[in-house]
């Protein structure tokens, strides 16, 4: 395979599925009844709910009605199920394709697919969607879309973005038939997809990645930290020049890197003497570039 490690700015998006929901009519004129409104409505309601034959209860939060352990023990085992559900959305929610599963699942290997430019999340979000409609999950895998956070700094305001590693390109966990080449149901599901061309391959029968190269890509994939650090591209002795700033056009050396403050320290000449002096990494360029 043959990708660049290239970045290509892009918002982070999640893929979720909605149920349809469902709707019904009354019909107004079967079994000879009939539908009030205004005043009308508001008489025929005057009953109690008893009067109707609905069952009513104090019993609307856990331990209401009972006293003593019985009200306890309703209200502890109330606690501990609203515990367990929070903490299973937590578990889904910090679960990782990319970390949590193995590298390679039984029967299956990953692909390459091109896609447009800038449609690589649009393009797995929608593939996500029809493999789980289409019931196709021991066919289609993961499906990876490689990003990164980083922090920029300027003027002291903060801005995170995030990028795709790998613009042009979606990556598919998918199983292939004996002959290697991609089962029906699943290339019509794949390139009937906006946005979509084809798969890393020759004939119809596209290429595995190679081991190395799925650890790399399942490395980069990995959920993007939340409070990512600024990313330098310094060193400690590099040799700089000034763009920007008092110093402008100064030459000199890297002492220490500060990413947390989005700083580099740079021992100047000035007047004779080497001096530190504290930056903002985009006031300084490697030099010679």
């Amino acid at each position: 395979m043959d990708t660049n490690h290239a970045n290509g700015t892009a918002d982070v998006d999640a893929t979720e599925l909605n149920d349809p929901s469902a709707s019904a009519d009354v019909d107004a004129g079967k079994g000879g009844k009939t539908l009030v409104s205004g005043k009308n409505a508001a008489a025929a309601g005057s009953g109690s709910l008893k009067s109707v034959g609905v069952a009513t209860s104090k019993a609307i939060t856990p331990g209401a009605g009972k006293k003593g352990k019985a009200a306890a023990a309703d209200k502890e085992a109330a606690a501990k199920a609203e515990k367990d559900r929070q903490k299973g959305a937590a578990d889904v929610s910090s679960f990782d394709p990319a970390a949590d599963l193995p590298m390679y699942r039984e029967g299956m290997d990953w692909f390459v697919l091109r896609v447009a430019s800038n449609k690589e999340s649009s393009v797995r979000e929608t593939l996500l969607r029809k493999v789980q409609i289409e019931n196709m999950q021991n066919l289609v895998g993961r499906i990876m879309v490689p990003t990164e956070k980083t922090k920029t700094l300027k003027g002291g305001k903060q801005r995170v973005t995030e990028t795709k590693l790998y613009p042009g390109y979606v990556f598919v966990e998918m199983k292939l038939e004996p002959d290697g080449r991609i089962p029906q149901d699943v290339f019509f599901l794949i390139k009937e997809t906006t946005g979509v061309g084809d798969f890393v391959g020759t004939a119809g029968r596209p290429t595995p990645m190679a081991a190395h190269e799925v650890e790399k890509m399942l490395f980069d994939s990995r959920r993007p930290e939340e409070m990512p650090q600024v990313k330098m591209e310094f060193a400690k002795g590099d040799a700089v020049t000034i763009k920007e700033g008092p110093f402008q056009n100064y030459e000199g050396s890297v002492d220490e890197v500060l990413p947390e403050k989005g700083l580099v320290r740079v021992l100047v000449t000035i007047f004779g003497r080497q001096a530190p002096i504290e930056l903002e990494y985009w006031q300084i360029a490697k030099a010679g570039t």
